[in-house]
């Protein structure tokens, strides 16, 4: 017989998993800036893709800082899908207008 005293593995003693709330973030900054995107198509029609032509980089730069807001967003509200979503949404949306405002000159 071997001399082996049995140790019980705590669960208290486990570090948690925190979980994963930077993915929902990302898509829920990913969608919003498409929804923005789409805000000058639907108010002001086709003529809004000639404006596109010359300005889409600054547009395009908008999308890394719209999943970037999406995923600080989401860790900060601690997951919670719904304030994350609105406030993304919020959010994205004024920056794209910001910028939209900001190099039409209006």
């Amino acid at each position: 017989m071997q001399n082996i005293t049995p140790l019980l593995a705590r669960k208290e003693d486990r570090e948690p998993e925190d979980p994963v709330w930077s993915f929902p973030g990302g898509v829920i900054g990913f969608v919003s800036y498409w929804c923005a995107l789409a805000l000058p198509f639907l108010i002001y029609g086709s003529n809004t893709l000639f404006f596109f032509l010359y300005t889409w980089p600054f547009f395009l730069a908008l999308l890394p800082v719209s999943v970037l807001i999406g995923i600080a967003l989401s860790l900060m509200l601690r997951g919670r899908l719904l304030w994350t979503l609105l406030s993304t949404a919020v959010v994205v949306v004024c920056l794209f207008w910001l910028l939209f405002t900001f190099l039409s000159g209006w």
